[in-house]
């Protein structure tokens, strides 16, 4: 009986130290990081997507970074398709195939947790709700596919305009159809609270020292993105475009933008304490996290 490919992942909030705790794993066991990001797969989004950087690669080969234009729509269906082809080269080379990367919709997609429907982004649709309220999207969805409605963060747009894309496309957005094709280790990276919001602090006084708004303002350039792309590209480019369009001071954009991310990690632990799978450690407990996936690859 065939086995089942061997994948690890690693998950944690953002800030927490993924990138480096999977070049570090990827040294040891001779593997390959694919990269579970729904922002770094658009090239010249660099900073403000938080992308490692060639030095932090440390020579260890990264997958799915830079496939995108900004001004296209990058779908999770299009990440599966593209993740599914990375591991398979990963693993035919005898390399061990290492996902990394924050948008666990993402990384749960490309496991075969979750399934995708193939429905086209509608450009049209998709402008008129962006004029919309969370509350008026949440309304529309819930006219269109209630039980949907059920399941999915209300208080994320683009979750809710892509549920409605797919209800107006198909009736209803289908059930989930589990079937995971690869033999999984789950590394859920433990971070103290105070640490964490440390880290998500200093890295961003970082990023903006780095020259983030300069990319946010080359990215509008002509025969680049508009201010309304930005708004879909996440929570730094959002508040560095309202600041561009001088809705905000500098000093409100910063405290707006750190607050924001702030939310967006604690939402990002409730979604990760859902899975019973995942096996966290600290940090600093490396060798235990060696030692574990060790023991994995022997299995």
């Amino acid at each position: 009986m065939k086995k089942n490919p061997k994948v690890l992942v690693i998950v944690g909030p953002t800030a927490s130290g993924k990138t480096s705790l999977s070049v570090e794993l990827a040294k040891e066991f001779g593997g390959e990081v694919v990269s579970a990001d729904s922002r770094q797969v658009y090239k010249r989004l660099d900073l403000g997507s938080g992308k490692v950087t060639t030095e932090e690669m440390g020579g260890v080969p990264h997958h799915l970074l830079d496939v995108a234009e900004p001004s296209e729509v990058y779908t999770a269906s299009d990440f599966k398709r593209d993740g599914q082809k990375a591991i398979k080269e990963i693993a035919e080379r005898s390399k061990l195939p290492i996902i990394a990367g924050g948008t666990f919709f993402y990384v749960d997609v490309l496991l075969g947790r979750l399934s995708t429907p193939e429905v086209a982004p509608n450009g049209k649709l998709r402008k008129e709700l962006e004029s919309k309220s969370i509350e008026e999207l949440i309304a529309q969805l819930y006219e269109l596919d209630p039980v949907r409605l059920e399941s999915i963060d209300r208080k994320n747009p683009r979750r809710l305009v892509r549920a409605i894309e797919v209800a107006t496309t198909l009736g209803r957005v289908p059930e989930t159809k589990v079937s995971e094709p690869y033999d999984t280790y789950t590394i859920g990276i433990d971070i103290d609270q105070r640490a964490l919001q440390r880290n998500i602090h200093l890295r961003l006084l970082e990023r903006l020292d780095a020259g983030m708004v300069s990319e946010v303002e080359r990215l509008l350039t002509p025969h680049e993105i508009a201010h309304e792309r930005l708004e879909d590209l996440g929570l730094e480019y959002r508040y560095i475009s309202r600041y561009l369009r001088h809705e905000l001071t500098y000093e409100e954009m910063i405290s707006e933008l750190e607050t924001k991310i702030r939310q967006f990690a604690k939402r990002q632990m409730t979604w990760l304490k859902r899975d019973q799978s995942i096996h966290w450690y600290k940090k600093e407990e490396i060798n235990d996290i060696k030692s574990a996936v060790q023991n994995w690859l022997e299995n």
